[in-house]
């Protein structure tokens, strides 16, 4: 550590641009992984947010809400393997609503839930829908940047409904548009409507929902997955399945990737030419009896040192402009995902340091004595 340390006072300069170039890949790997983090939670938060741990879907939906219609039959099936208290129907549907008095549309998801159930999230401000009223709805506090306010009207472009914002709710979307909950009986009447136009086109369809939401272990999914034309689905495979989703973070996930290597290789290069460089010093050390496992731990804590304070900078910096974003901008780095990026860089460029700690244990002592004599 003495040496390490000394070495780095020596040689500020050097340092000091290392440090600023780690510094800034460090920035822009955590500021990416906020944001795909963010952009994930915000395609699919009212999914996440939901208790459930299994859907039922439709055979041949591809996991996908949208795709799925399941009657009340399925309901009952799935309520008598997993317990009724354990079982919810869940209804999805994107659509598009206009702000009663105004011209300008909102692209919106219907959620329908039971009110008094687990899948209904907590008001945030308002007051709470029942199973009895009619013609409310609770919707995510991001659609107020958009004029709307409790008491407001909102109107179904599709089916021609409307409903009253009777409170807002936080962090609820999907799909990257907030969501509008109602309940089963305002569901059933959108489901009429929309059946009402598909009669007059000859298609007329039934009242379904579009997924049975299910809190059970294992082994009762093993039996809920006999239920004819139905598949079980968790959660996970849920989200992934939500459209774009995987497409959007895969991309940031190879951004990051890129990140991490280019990392890496950047520390390395920079190391080794330090290291070429002090392959005389090096060699006299070793000439007078410094222990090759000494100087190898030396470039080791100069990597280490300049990693951890690069990220300390880094995480304060992208803090400071988490508080400036717009709140429209999706953006979410919890401690975990902090820590386990901070840890891979680390390692990253632990890693990238190999050529150097490689090279030291090539010198020669007496070839360095020679050169410096030379």
């Amino acid at each position: 550590m003495y040496l390490a340390i000394r070495e780095m006072k020596f040689a500020k300069v050097r340092y000091s641009l290392i440090a600023i170039i780690m510094l800034l890949v460090a920035f822009l790997v955590l500021f990416v992984t906020g944001l795909a983090r963010g952009l994930a939670y915000d395609n699919a938060a009212s999914i996440q947010n939901m208790s459930a741990t299994h859907f039922i879907m439709e055979k041949e939906s591809n996991h996908r809400f949208t795709r799925s219609q399941l009657g009340e039959g399925v309901l009952a099936q799935a309520g008598s393997i997993a317990g009724e208290k354990n079982v919810e129907p869940l209804g999805v549907k994107m659509t598009t609503v206009t702000p009663a008095g105004k011209a300008h549309k909102l692209d919106v998801t219907l959620l329908a839930v039971k009110p008094e159930g687990w899948l209904m999230p907590a008001v945030a401000e308002g007051t709470a829908i029942t199973s009895r009223s009619e013609g409310q709805v609770l919707v995510d506090d991001q659609l107020k940047e958009s004029g709307i306010g409790i008491g407001s009207e909102i109107l179904d472009q599709a089916s021609g409904m409307k409903w009253t914002v009777s409170g807002f709710v936080s962090q609820e979307s999907f799909s990257h548009s907030p969501a509008v909950f109602l309940n089963e009986r305002d569901w059933q009447q959108l489901q009429i409507r929309s059946a009402s136009r598909q009669e007059a086109n000859g298609t007329a369809t039934d009242i379904s929902y579009s997924a049975i939401a299910v809190k059970a272990s294992k082994e009762q999914a093993k039996q809920l997955a006999a239920l004819p034309d139905t598949e079980v689905v968790t959660k996970k495979d849920a989200v992934s399945a939500i459209p774009g989703f995987k497409e959007e973070q895969g991309s940031l996930l190879m951004m990051i990737v890129f990140l991490f290597v280019i990392s890496a290789f950047v520390l390395a290069v920079f190391f080794y030419v330090i290291t070429i460089q002090k392959s005389s010093q090096f060699g006299l050390l070793k000439a007078i009896g410094t222990r090759t496992a000494y100087l190898v731990r030396s470039v080791a804590l100069q990597v280490l040192l300049l990693s951890i304070g690069s990220l300390v900078v880094s995480a304060l910096l992208v803090q400071a402009i988490e508080a400036a974003l717009p709140s429209g901008m999706p953006f979410q780095l919890d401690v975990a995902t902090l820590a386990g990026t901070c840890g891979a860089f680390i390692g990253m460029s632990l890693i990238g340091s190999l050529f150097s700690v490689w090279q030291v244990t090539r010198i020669d002592a007496l070839d360095a004595i020679g050169r410096t004599a030379a």
